[in-house]
């Protein structure tokens, strides 16, 4: 039973922590940016390191360390885009008059470096990981990348909580291509696939004969995507879920 468990509390704890120090972090006086934008680029180079050490092995061990270095290649890309190191050439309000295409061809400029970086970060995992065994952090990073796709999609065509609350001040200009509305028509879309590849990770995950290394991997992929799709729902419901991580809001002024 604790084989079971442990991978699903450590990725609950993970999302949690992980989110929090980050906010934390970047709401700290700006000229401490800098060392955090330092430290984070040594986690990038340790979790890739740490990716390709363990893309060989298929032991229980290894899949916590795969899913722990694409958090950490994850958290570095985060950091880059919310301090405003890695998000786009435009840095200006969205206008209001700026509607259908010519809207969508300034929000893709507001944040068309992280994108890339994205891409970027997201082949030198599959690379290192190609045709090998531990698939852990290649997996953890898809989902992640997928399911935040999902999320710029929704806040861009309109949903309930936007959670502007959680940007820095000098990325202020990003909610003006936020729009605000009760819900969209890709979010019922958006949770409906989501929820069925979920409910298919986690027939595999407790499916029987496994080994202990392919069980915490599956449960971890799980148990993160049931985390996104979560993410989703307090975009439309009436939750205050920045009081989850109202500790590493702390920092702000």
């Amino acid at each position: 039973m604790w084989a079971q468990a442990a991978p699903v509390l450590y990725t609950l704890f993970a999302w949690w922590f992980s989110t929090g120090v980050i906010l934390y972090l970047i709401g700290l006086p700006r000229r401490t940016h800098k060392w955090t934008m330092a430290a984070s680029t040594l986690l990038l180079g340790a979790a890739l390191f740490t990716v390709a050490r363990t893309a060989g092995d298929s032991s229980h061990a290894a899949a916590y360390a795969g899913f722990t270095a694409a958090l950490g290649v994850w958290a570095w890309q985060e950091i880059a885009f919310l301090l405003g190191y890695v998000t786009g050439p435009r840095r200006q309000p969205c206008p209001d008059q700026a509607r259908g295409w010519a809207r969508v061809r300034l929000a893709l400029q507001a944040v068309l470096h992280h994108e890339l970086a994205l891409l970027l970060l997201g082949a030198l995992l599959l690379a290192l990981s190609w045709g090998q065994p531990n698939q852990c952090a290649w997996i953890t990073f898809v989902i992640l990348w997928v399911m935040r796709l999902s999320a710029k999609l929704n806040v861009f065509l309109g949903v309930r909580n936007l959670n502007e609350q959680f940007l820095p001040a000098h990325l202020a200009y990003l909610p003006s291509y936020f729009r605000q509305r009760r819900m969209n028509g890709l979010f019922p879309l958006s949770v409906l696939a989501a929820s069925v590849v979920a409910v298919l990770m986690w027939q595999a995950a407790l499916g029987p004969g496994q080994a202990a290394g392919e069980q915490a991997a599956a449960l971890l992929a799980a148990t993160l995507l049931s985390l996104g799709l979560l993410e989703h729902w307090f975009m439309v419901l009436p939750l205050p879920s920045q009081a989850l991580w109202q500790w590493g809001l702390r920092s702000r002024p």
